[in-house]
C-alpha cells in the first residue's frame, strides 16, 4: 500500500497554534524549535535555547527509541511548573564561527498489522539547511515505521497523521550557536510502562498487558511503502 506523505498535519519551525482537528484527550505532547545564535560558549547557548523552548526551569529526561507512550496525542504547548520532571525527544545541532546546522523532530500516529494504534518519533541533527534536514528526517521516520510493519494512520481527509518541526542556526563570528528541536511530553513518566500491547516477533500476535520479559517487537517485512 502506498502512503504518499506530503506536508501531513504540519511541517514547521516551531509549535502549532492549535492541535489538528479531531484530536482530544489522551497523553499529549507538542513539538517546538528554538535557536540561540549568540552564546558565550556552547553551554550558555544551550541554556538560552532551552529557555526559549519553555524547558529552562524543568528537569529533563531525554528519551531514546522510536516508540512513544501508548495513547499519545498532539496537544498545545503549556507552561511547566518549576522543577518538574519532563520527558522529551530532543535534537541538538551546534555551530561556531562559521557554517549552518539544523535540527528536527517528527512524530507519526500509526497502526500495527494487528490493528493496535501507536505512535513513533524520530529526531535528526546535521550540518546543512533545514530543508535538507526535513527531507532526511521524514525518510528516517518512514524507515522506523517500515522496520516495525506500521502504517500511518490517516485523518478524515485521507492525510497521514504526522508532524515535523525543523529549524536551522547560522554561525555568528566569535559566538557559539545552538538549534534545538523537541517533542515535549510533560506527563508521560507515570504511564505507558506495561499497559500497551505486546507483539511477538515470531507469531505476529498482539495482546494487552503481556507478561514481563515476554517477546516484543516485530521485524519489518519490507512490504509497506511510505512514499514521500
Amino acid at each position: 500500500m502506498d502512503f504518499s506523505v506530503g506536508p501531513g498535519l504540519g511541517s514547521n519551525r516551531s509549535a502549532r497554534s492549535k492541535p489538528p482537528q479531531g484530536f482530544s484527550g489522551g497523553l499529549t505532547g507538542w513539538v517546538m524549535t528554538a535557536v540561540s545564535p549568540f552564546g558565550d560558549n556552547e553551554e550558555h547557548a544551550m541554556d538560552q535555547a532551552l529557555v526559549e523552548l519553555g524547558l529552562g526551569d524543568a528537569r529533563l529526561i531525554q528519551a531514546q527509541g522510536a516508540m512513544l507512550p501508548m495513547g499519545f496525542q498532539p496537544g498545545l504547548p503549556q507552561d511547566l511548573p518549576m522543577g518538574s520532571l519532563v520527558e522529551c525527544h530532543l535534537s541538538k545541532a551546534t555551530v561556531f564561527n562559521q557554517g549552518i546546522a539544523s535540527a528536527g523532530v517528527a512524530w507519526a500516529l500509526c497502526t500495527t498489522p494487528e490493528g493496535d494504534e501507536c505512535a513513533i518519533v524520530s529526531t535528526l541533527s546535521q550540518n546543512g539547511s533545514m530543508e535538507e534536514c526535513e527531507v532526511d528526517l521524514k525518510l528516517n521516520l518512514r524507515s522506523k515505521a517500515e522496520n516495525r510493519d506500521l502504517e500511518y494512520r490517516k485523518d478524515e481527509n485521507g492525510r497521514p497523521m504526522f508532524e515535523c518541526a525543523v529549524d536551522e542556526i547560522e554561525a555568528q563570528e566569535g559566538f557559539h550557536g545552538v538549534v534545538l528541536a523537541a517533542l515535549i511530553l510533560p506527563n508521560s513518566l507515570s504511564i505507558g510502562d506495561s499497559s500497551g500491547p505486546t507483539r511477538s516477533r515470531n507469531l505476529g500476535i498482539s495482546s494487552i498487558g503481556g507478561s514481563a520479559g515476554g517477546p516484543t517487537g516485530l521485524g519489518g517485512s519490507g512490504k509497506t511503502n511510505f512514499g514521500f
